[in-house]
């Protein structure tokens, strides 16, 4: 057997490579200031970072595609949401070496983005298709608003790009890290009762009845405290007013309409709340870290769409994108809608103290057992 060849740390990274691909459009880095490599170097250092998020994803989609998940599996989910997350937090403070550009500075080469624009960079695409954004989400683009994101991954004469396919990929690549999430959350059984069992909605109603229950309570108990500490009867009015607008709204999240999803989406809410509600039970230890790592991840990402809107505020106010967006206005948009996992951070609205929720009939079943 032939000998290893000896590595040198600048021939397994490929350091001349990464080294040779800060040109610009020029391709010859020695014809461009220090502002302009920044630029790119940055920008070079997120699709990196994107391409490791993407494949962390991917794993964990990959993972919940599965037809039964052994809880086991769980923390190799976990460990590559944490990952991702990680990456978007670590990438946060790299704003910062963009915003040691002044607006003059950036201004100096900024006619060569013309009509380029970050929107285009296919792996945050990607980041999006495979977390399972949801195309009615998406915001139009250019100057009438109308163009679609794929459009925008056009070459400059209309045809194909290696963008645009890679997107395209992506989107043909099956059920979405959310989508595979929420079949697994389809099957959670609910105190003890899984959806393939003859008393699957008896035992889901049995749950959201006692639930709802003791959140009507809870919610009356924290409006007597809300109202004993209010001023004037007009405020004890509206607090009773607020509290009751929120027991409806429990009461609808857990009724969706066929075009929310229907039974499907009921049960998947209540998977939600069941695991967060009795977290402590040994096998819903796992999925409660699943749902707290999905909202962390999301939460992140939240972040860093925000973080980047400011830098682009703080270098060139509010102008129009060279894409044609609305520049910051597009990206405060975005922060704002581009939501994956609603149902997940709408339970944190609808959970109640330990000691106030109802005893479960089947609590063993989530015990660990030998054997």
């Amino acid at each position: 057997m032939s000998k290893p060849r000896p590595a040198n740390y600048w021939e397994y990274i490929r350091v001349d490579d990464l080294l040779a691909l800060q040109g610009g459009l020029e391709r010859d880095e020695a014809r461009l200031k220090n502002d302009e490599v920044l630029f790119i170097v940055v920008h070079q250092v997120y699709e990196l970072w994107f391409k490791l998020v993407l494949r962390e994803l991917r794993t964990s989609r990959d993972l919940f595609r599965q037809p039964r998940v052994a809880e086991q599996e769980l923390s190799g989910a976990v460990r590559s949401l944490k990952r991702a997350t990680a990456v978007f937090r670590a990438s946060l403070p790299h704003w910062e070496v963009m915003e040691t550009l002044t607006t003059r500075e950036f201004l100096a080469f900024r006619d060569k983005l013309f009509p380029a624009s970050g929107f285009q960079s296919a792996q945050l695409r990607q980041i999006e298709i495979v977390m399972g954004l949801s195309e009615s989400d998406r915001i139009g683009l250019g100057a009438s608003g109308e163009q679609g994101y794929l459009a925008a991954l056009r070459a400059h004469d209309g045809g194909e790009s290696s963008a645009l396919h890679a997107v395209q990929h992506e989107l043909e690549g099956g059920a979405s890290l959310k989508e595979a999430v929420e079949e697994w959350l389809f099957r959670t059984p609910i105190d003890g009762v899984d959806d393939k069992h003859p008393a699957s909605g008896a035992a889901l109603d049995a749950f959201l009845s006692s639930f709802l229950a003791a959140h009507a309570v809870e919610g009356g108990r924290t409006c007597e405290l809300a109202c004993a500490a209010a001023y004037t009867e007009e405020e004890r009015v509206a607090l009773r007013g607020r509290y009751a607008k929120e027991q409806d709204s429990v009461r609808a999240f857990f009724q969706p309409s066929e075009a929310e999803g229907g039974a499907r989406r009921r049960r998947i809410r209540a998977a939600i709340l069941f695991i967060e509600s009795y977290r402590e039970l040994p096998l819903l230890t796992w999925p409660r870290e699943v749902i707290d790592a999905l909202v962390e991840l999301e939460q992140l990402f939240v972040i860093f769409r925000q973080r980047h809107a400011r830098m682009v505020e703080r270098m060139i106010g509010r102008r129009t994108g060279t894409g044609g967006s609305a520049g910051v206005d597009y990206l405060d948009h975005t922060a704002l809608k581009y939501r994956v996992f609603r149902d997940l951070w709408a339970v944190r609205s609808l959970q109640v103290r330990k000691d106030a929720l109802p005893s479960l009939a089947n609590a063993g079943f989530y015990e660990f057992r030998n054997g």
